[in-house]
């Protein structure tokens, strides 16, 4: 790379994100059936896939079973925060709280809500509230 090149280079797309399930079947019924996400397809030995907006979701069921599982936290923005709430409780989903206030910012409100799907890795739900 030029040396211009490697000085403007940065992240700016994510193109997949794995995220470590215990059980593929079950982890597929949920991010499919339950948060009503796009599945793409499943591949050997244990792997799933969806479409988040061109945003690739993959689920990898490990081949060793791991003790705890590590995952980064996924934030799916929605429009309207408490209509996904209410959603996605009616489907079974079980939220750490109510969906809350983040921050003020000068042009919008940041909101979110937590939940776990069930190998217990951590997900949120955001909207960015406009007045």
């Amino acid at each position: 790379m030029s040396d211009s090149v490697t000085a403007n280079f940065g992240l700016v797309q994510i193109g997949q994100i794995a995220v470590p399930v215990s059980d593929i079947e079950r982890a597929v019924a949920f991010y499919r059936d339950t948060l009503g996400m796009r599945f793409l397809f499943q591949a050997p030995p244990g792997l799933g896939f969806f479409d988040c907006a061109g945003v690739r979701l993959m689920l990898d069921a490990p081949a060793k079973a791991q003790a705890e599982n590590y995952s980064s936290v996924i934030y799916y923005k929605v429009p309207d925060l408490h209509a996904a709430f209410e959603t996605l409780s009616a489907r079974g989903v079980l939220f750490e709280a109510k969906p809350h206030l983040i921050a003020k910012l000068p042009d919008h409100e940041l909101w979110m809500a937590f939940f776990r799907d069930p190998d217990r890795n951590l997900l949120a739900l955001m909207s960015e509230v406009r007045p």
